[in-house]
């Protein structure tokens, strides 16, 4: 893993959160954006070297949608960004971490991803980011 590639936070509406962000970040939001798969609403905000995204879940059976449920807005998950997902993946399998993925995914902002089950992780969800290249 090379580097903390952003924090996400769940919150239970962008419209109100991303003022806040950008005013305690001193920031603007540099990217919206919904993905369907994950049933979530993302926006991104950049300081320095460190990205925050947030996620508004688009449907109340969404991963997002029972998190809140759950817990209340918060810190949701800590992704890293990684060069090979694949080879990532085999790692951590073959360490006897559980993958919530199959297979990566298309996520947000460019990536392909994978989750690793925070029962393995003390609680903490991690999701590995891979950049997606186009030729």
């Amino acid at each position: 893993m090379n580097k903390i590639e952003h924090i996400g936070i769940a919150v239970n509406s962008l419209n109100k959160s991303v003022p806040l962000y950008e005013i305690l970040l001193n920031t603007s939001c540099y990217k919206t954006e919904i993905v369907a798969s994950e049933q979530v609403s993302t926006a991104f905000l950049k300081t320095g070297e460190n990205k925050i995204e947030l996620l508004e879940a688009t449907s109340e059976d969404s991963a997002i949608a029972k998190f809140l449920e759950k817990k209340g807005e918060g810190i949701h998950h800590i992704a890293f960004a990684v060069d090979n997902i694949l080879e990532e993946m085999e790692r951590l399998k073959a360490n006897g971490f559980t993958l919530l993925n199959e297979v990566p995914k298309k996520g947000a902002d460019n990536k392909m991803v994978c989750f690793v089950h925070p029962k393995n992780t003390h609680g903490v969800l991690i999701e590995l980011c891979q950049e997606i290249k186009w030729l």
